[in-house]
């Protein structure tokens, strides 16, 4: 395949790595081993992941660096690709013990960017799959829809066969530096151009005055100040524990209906009265705080690629409010309003500008970002599969999300549905939040508290 460049936002995730931060995102599933038939081991599962690969070219790409960092880097064909490195046997077989060894491991850059760890047969039964991928290379929609590798919609999928994959040579230093250079000037023509562009066109000059006045209210919104707040925030570890909280997703649709709102809102709304529980059990003051939403932008023809296709909205998480009703009707009225402003459109927007800074600026620019300065911590709400999924003949229960942290911020709040769960993944570094076990039982203790000021 063809080397192709990182996106600036995917190149952002990368800037803002570092030995304690590490950007990817993630998933714990867990399956049910089929009846009557023998259970799939290593060796099967193994066999099944690598007849696979063919579906994203990606998976068999590693990072090739422009010279002087003169441009982001490109993805180029692993001439040295082992499917062994990146498929490989659990060490545990308690789940807990198995995403927490893996997700507390950085990903190597010399290779492609990810790994899927396998236990198949898991203390209680089930076979249990931890998988996760640079931040750079899929955001968290594509982490779910590339869990492809594994699932099929039936219990006995069509094998795959060899596709006689054979790598691209990788560009040479000098074309690399060419090729950034000349990617570059290109991305600075474009915006030189549009001045020129809006002399010749009054309405497109107008339209572009309008979109540059709401872009700068979307980052001016990205960037207003908040306040880091010990123990959402604070030092980093290398150290990671994943908190698993099942819910019915049927009782997250009935809070949604009694209280007109939306799923996300309701998500929101659960994540704001956690924290505050959590505050409250170390007898702390709770406080706002404000929340990095993840926003979907892909488009449909995309589904199933990899890379970012993701923008943000920036909410108030009202943790200060003793009054659960009150809480969750703030938040949908914040996102109402952000939605009616098109904040994550806007916001999508003042990053891809960031695009057409020289490479060390948008670093620069990633970090301030990425600070708890700009906001204290991450609650997505990623959709999963509706209908059954099967892994070998292995039915999918439950898959809990990774959302990354980055420095600074010690947890983050995800939410996957399966079927009829709401999978809620709260991802904690486990030295400055050693308590973060309790975040579960404050979960299920804010819904029943919602579900009681139902009629």
């Amino acid at each position: 395949m063809p080397a192709t460049r990182l996106s600036p936002l995917d190149a952002s995730f990368l800037a803002v790595e570092s030995p304690t931060a590490h950007m990817h995102v993630g998933w714990a599933a867990t399956f049910r081993p089929p009846r009557g038939r023998v259970r799939p081991r290593f060796e099967e599962l193994f066999g099944h992941v690598q007849g696979r690969l063919a579906r994203d070219p990606r998976f068999r790409q590693r990072l090739g660096a422009t010279p002087l960092r003169m441009n982001a880097p490109l993805w180029v064909d692993d001439e040295a690709f082992d499917a062994r490195r990146h498929i490989v046997p659990a060490r545990s077989s308690t789940l807990d013990e198995v995403v927490d060894d893996c997700m507390s491991r950085q990903l190597e850059r010399d290779r492609p960017l990810w790994q899927l760890c396998i236990a198949d047969r898991l203390e209680d039964g089930r076979v249990g799959i931890v998988g996760k991928a640079h931040h750079c290379m899929v955001d968290g929609i594509a982490a779910v829809q590339l869990a492809g590798l594994l699932l099929d919609p039936t219990p006995d999928p069509e094998p795959a066969g060899d596709d006689g994959w054979q790598p691209a040579p990788e560009p040479g230093a000098v074309s690399r530096l060419s090729r950034g250079l000349l990617d570059q000037a290109r991305a600075d023509l474009g915006l030189l151009r549009l001045p020129a562009h809006a002399l010749r066109s009054p309405r497109y000059a107008r339209r572009l005055a309008g979109d540059a006045v709401a872009a700068a209210g979307a980052a001016a919104g990205m960037l207003r100040p908040a306040r880091p707040v010990h123990p959402v925030n604070g030092p980093l570890s290398p150290f990671r524990h994943l908190v698993r909280a099942p819910l019915p997703l049927s009782q997250l649709r009935r809070i949604r209906t009694g209280f007109d709102t939306t799923v996300n809102d309701v998500v929101l709304a659960l994540s704001a009265s956690a924290v505050r529980r959590l505050f409250e059990r170390r007898g702390e003051t709770p406080v706002g705080l404000k929340a990095m939403v993840p926003v979907n932008i892909r488009a449909p023809e995309n589904d199933g690629m990899s890379g970012n296709r993701v923008s943000f909205m920036f909410v108030n998480l009202p943790c200060d409010e003793p009054d659960p009703a009150r809480r969750l009707r703030a938040i949908n009225a914040e996102t109402e309003r952000r939605k009616e402003q098109g904040e994550a459109h806007w916001v999508g927007e003042a990053l891809d500008a960031v695009g057409y800074l020289p490479q060390p600026m948008r670093d620069a620019v990633s970090h301030v970002i990425a600070s708890p300065h700009v906001f204290n911590m991450t609650v997505s709400n990623i959709p999963g599969p509706a209908e059954p999924m099967y892994m070998l003949g292995c039915e999918l229960e439950e898959a809990y999300p990774v959302v990354p942290i980055a420095e600074g911020h010690a947890m983050s709040i995800g939410v996957t549905t399966v079927r009829d769960r709401a999978c809620f993944g709260v991802y904690a570094d486990r030295r400055t939040l050693p308590d973060a076990d309790v975040l579960a039982g404050a979960i299920d203790e804010s819904l029943e508290e919602l579900l009681a000021l139902i009629p």
